[in-house]
């Protein structure tokens, strides 16, 4: 992630749980009602249901390593690269 950028809009799944491992850099996340900020070896869990985003928290960029289960959501990921990406977001200020 880019430094500030936002990773994705504030969403929910309703069957998977989201993970994410912190590689490199700071990550800060909106779940539920709570702010959580991670550094490299913490992981952020995410259930399904639970309202969330996520972001890089810092000056540098970010690498995160993301867990979806169970398995079939990375069919949306796949639909979104055939439909050209993502737009970058602005940074989060």
């Amino acid at each position: 992630m880019p430094p500030r950028g936002l990773a994705a809009p504030l969403h929910r799944h309703n069957r998977e749980d989201e993970y994410s491992f912190v590689l490199e850099g700071r990550m800060g996340a909106l779940l539920g009602d709570d702010v959580v900020f991670a550094g490299p070896g913490d992981l952020v869990y995410k259930p399904r249901g639970q309202w969330h985003t996520f972001w890089n928290a810092g000056d540098e960029p970010a690498y995160i390593l993301e867990i979806i289960a169970p398995a079939g959501f990375e069919r949306f990921f796949a639909e979104l690269v055939d439909m050209g990406g993502v737009a970058g977001a602005p940074p989060i200020q």
